[in-house]
């Protein structure tokens, strides 16, 4: 049975450990009430929230250097045959976001975060298997590659919870934090996995899914012992459906697409890519991993540098670093310069990662600003606040799909033309559409968002 804990007499939560548990009264805005309980509480949850999300997205990114060895284990794929097993994942999670945001409400975000962690023992045992089968096809191949995807939904509905824990003045900060934990789970299996199928000499493949088995139920026993569900957001998807009528919304999962979809889409693709363009699967299996490292190391970064000057200021910046770094990246493919071609997709990874953050920090303060606009009364704020929860799960769904499109988008042009080059001419023209779009919306002089430092 769900337990409400409502406010002690001392104006504090009483937060005793209790299955179900659930906290009833939660004002992070309220400095008394942040200082004698609400931070220790909502760091606690950001904590175990991290890991789960940890798992989820290394779960998510299993494929991406899984590919570079099917060879070696019987299996004879084209290159974008591997790409399409990188991008289904992605495709996968990015539709699962959406109903995932949903479900922190229903069931509550400690509650969902136990269910979703357990989910992902599916997709480990079924690439165990899958990897030491080849006589069974490309199509069960696909099918179950495509079961990854529901690490990357695990996004969602940890952004959507950790959002409601944090005031607005520290959200950009701990939702950066929130992500880049799971972010660097893409650069962790792609560092850990190329060490693990080769333990004791030989080749298992198998381990790569078998490894992130038990760390998925550590996951799950950690939410369950010591996280929280919170009342306030509370099980109504009328703040989604309110989200998906303002502009902003769909201004911002353009951006996302941008931001996090390249992010994904780069991580999943650059260890095919630079094993197809340069034939270097040894630099994809040791060193492609720095790409994802440095992307979520930088994604905290961008949170912190839109909190102190604006995040569309930081996302203007982001968009221009990705444009310079698809042009040296095109260069370099042109003329056959390894170096030149990893630099440029370091620099990508980066400023994505920057990115990232400063663009899930805009996502707040724009409710934020239209709150105010509305009159600003507490009742106001709140709704504003779930629709802005809402409104992360629209967005971090819709840019997901990035992380689809980039690989896809690869196979095409080096199934059709031979080479990769013009689907890096289409990034850089896109990024530089997006940063226009940024400027009009959200840092053009005079504007009320700008005014804001959105």
């Amino acid at each position: 049975m769900t337990t409400l804990v409502e406010p002690a007499e001392s104006g504090e939560v009483d937060l005793r450990r209790r299955p179900g548990r659930w906290i009833g009264h939660w004002a992070p805005e309220d400095p008394a009430f942040w200082q004698a309980v609400g931070r220790r509480t909502a760091r606690r949850n950001l904590i175990f929230s991290i890991f789960a999300e940890h798992v989820g997205f290394s779960v998510w990114l299993l494929w991406s250097i899984v590919v570079v060895r099917l060879d070696d284990v019987g299996w004879q794929l084209t290159t974008s045959q591997a790409l399409w097993l990188t991008a289904l994942p992605s495709g996968v999670g990015a539709l699962l976001r959406l109903p995932y945001t949903f479900a922190v409400p229903v069931f509550g975000g400690r509650n969902w975060t136990i269910a979703s962690a357990l989910l992902l023992v599916v997709p480990c045992a079924g690439l165990a298997w899958a990897v030491s089968h080849p006589e069974f096809g490309y199509l069960p191949l696909m099918l179950i590659a495509a079961t990854a995807g529901l690490g990357g939904g695990n996004f969602a509905s940890s952004m959507a919870n950790i959002s409601f824990f944090y005031p607005e003045r520290e959200k950009g900060w701990a939702l950066g934090l929130n992500a880049a934990g799971g972010n660097i789970g893409v650069a962790v299996v792609q560092f850990l996995v190329p060490q693990v199928i080769v333990l004791g000499g030989g080749l298992a493949l198998a381990r790569a899914g078998l490894m992130y088995v038990p760390l998925a139920v550590a996951a799950a026993a950690c939410a369950y012992l010591f996280m929280d569900n919170l009342a306030e957001a509370k099980a109504d998807v009328g703040p989604v459906w309110s989200a998906l009528r303002h502009r902003d919304t769909w201004l911002m999962s353009l951006l996302y697409v941008g931001t996090f979809g390249s992010f994904i889409g780069y991580s999943a693709a650059f260890p095919t890519l630079l094993t197809s363009s340069f034939g270097r699967p040894d630099i994809a299996l040791g060193w492609a991993f720095l790409g994802a490292g440095v992307g979520s190391v930088c994604r905290p970064l961008g949170g912190r540098l839109s909190d102190a000057v604006g995040g569309a200021r930081v996302t203007v910046g982001s968009f221009a670093l990705m444009a310079a770094g698809a042009y040296a990246a095109l260069w370099s493919v042109e003329h056959r310069h390894l170096g030149v071609f990893f630099a440029a997709f370091m620099a990508l990874f980066v400023a994505t990662g920057i990115g990232n953050g400063s663009t899930y920090r805009m996502i707040s303060k724009i409710f934020l600003v239209k709150g105010e606009d509305l009159g600003g009364s507490p009742e106001t704020m709140l709704a504003m606040r779930r629709q802005a929860a809402g409104a992360l799960g629209v967005i971090s769904a819709v840019g997901a799909f990035g992380g689809f499109l980039v690989p896809i988008c690869y196979a095409w042009a080096k199934s059709t033309y031979g080479g990769i080059q013009p689907a890096l001419r289409f990034y850089l023209g896109f990024f530089v559409l997006l940063l226009v779009v940024t400027w009009a919306a959200y840092v053009r002089p005079g504007s009320r968002m700008a005014r804001a430092r959105v």
